[in-house]
């Protein structure tokens, strides 16, 4: 029998489905070849990064006129800013002239923009306000859009969370988080006077394909095992709450997004007490507990101050509302590395204690150093590694909850809900794509 070549193992890989669902079983089952596949990596950029709602920044970072941070979204280079007048701005950061990034700086507050290379001066709203040797362009070469900085070509904000699309005719964003809006609603009002990003970002990379960050952080399922070492060290801080555990619902929110609910053996700086807080702490958190029912009743208070979030924004924003309060995005470097930024948040009212504790939390658990990052990079690495095998073992198994009408959220639906939603978009019109 002949062996095939190498062109034909690959032909005879890329004709199989992503996906594959049988309810009859109740099974679920991804392909590993989306986390190796340059072809599969280049659909994404093409077919997510470049025509869904991505999330750029926070209202707070750019609170005055003239503030501005400069980031990577979907592998292009925008500056995010407010201008002279108080509008936000989305301006892809690339001079019109020759194409050199305008801003150099990371964030900063400023009147204008100056290109280094030719020395172009734009507003912080992106019109071009001067140039060396004028007298040797047209007279209309001013007033013509081309010789402006160019805006992202949509720019939505929801509730201080502000995303941009490269798809002029992509939905409303309001429409496109759909029945995510109840769990962002949630997170925002747990704030009266709203939310403010604390301090800087953090970056770093794991060298693990984007998506296994999408599956672990809405993965209830690890906890018990990867962070085993974290709930231990609850039993010692959190008095009767340490048994408590992880007791919660998994949802398929539409479009990819997705979230767990729960709650959970540690203090939430929201109004969740844990005794090595102290009894001023207490009374503190009481007080914002009135507030919440004065304001929403004692249901929805009780759920904003207990319940945990984690929430996934289809494709890669994750809102984790625990016993701190983060936002994290991932893009793509490789099929096999991404790069991630962080940042912590919180009410704008709180008190110096809860922000001191509220902090402590975030770099205890959601740090780069802390309980669980460095677990689950480790993890995520090792499954990166493991898929060195995906010629010889090509699927996942995500099927764990498929037999029950209401998962739980160490089961396994949000994933399914993200994958689901993932594979209409990279497999439609593709032979290898077989629908769910």
């Amino acid at each position: 029998m002949k062996t095939p070549d190498k062109h034909m193992e690959e032909e005879m890989t890329h004709n199989e489905p992503l996906l594959r669902s049988e309810p009859s079983t109740n099974t679920f089952k991804v392909s590993r070849q989306a986390f190796i596949d340059p072809s599969i990596l280049k659909r994404e950029r093409e077919r997510i990064f470049a025509a869904c709602w991505l999330y750029l920044g926070h209202d707070s970072e750019i609170e005055k006129p003239g503030d501005f941070v400069t980031r990577s979204v979907g592998g292009r280079s925008i500056i995010f800013a407010r201008d002279r007048e108080g509008k936000a701005r989305a301006l892809l950061n690339s001079c019109p002239h020759r194409g050199a990034q305008v801003c150099r700086e990371r964030s900063g507050n400023a009147k204008s923009f100056q290109c280094f290379y030719h020395g172009w001066v734009f507003g912080v709203d992106g019109q071009l306000r001067n140039q060396p040797g004028e007298d040797g362009y047209g007279k209309k070469f001013k007033s013509d859009s081309d010789s402006n900085m160019h805006q992202v070509p949509r720019f939505e904000s929801y509730r201080g969370f502000n995303f941009i699309c490269f798809d002029p005719d992509v939905v409303p964003l309001v429409d496109y988080l759909g029945n995510a809006r109840e769990y962002l609603d949630l997170i925002c009002d747990q704030s009266i006077e709203g939310l403010t990003v604390i301090g800087g970002m953090q970056e770093y990379a794991i060298n693990a394909n984007w998506k296994l960050l999408v599956e672990n952080s809405i993965d209830g399922y690890h906890a018990m095992s990867t962070h085993a070492t974290y709930l231990d060290y609850l039993k010692g801080t959190t008095g009767g709450l340490a048994n408590m555990g992880l007791v919660g619902v998994g949802r398929d929110l539409g479009g990819g997004h997705a979230v767990i609910e729960y709650t959970a053996p540690w203090g939430r700086p929201i109004a969740q007490h844990i005794p090595m807080w102290g009894e001023d702490a207490k009374r503190e958190l009481a007080v914002i507990r009135q507030k919440l029912e004065a304001q929403y009743g004692s249901e929805r208070a009780e759920r904003i101050a207990i319940k945990n979030r984690n929430l996934l924004i289809f494709p890669n924003l994750i809102v984790n509302d625990i016993m701190a309060l983060t936002i994290r995005t991932f893009y793509p470097i490789s099929e096999s590395r991404m790069h991630v930024n962080a940042w912590a948040a919180g009410p704008r009212e709180e008190s110096e204690w809860a922000r001191k504790y509220r902090l402590f939390n975030f770099l205890e658990f959601l740090g780069p150093g802390g309980f669980a990052t460095p677990d689950d990079v480790e993890a995520l690495e090792h499954c990166q590694r493991g898929y060195s095998t995906a010629n010889e073992l090509r699927w996942n198994d995500i099927s764990k909850g498929m037999n029950r009408e209401i998962p739980a959220m160490d089961d396994e639906e949000q994933m399914r809900a993200f994958w689901r939603h993932w594979n209409s978009l990279i497999s439609a019109d593709v032979t290898q794509g077989a629908a769910a």
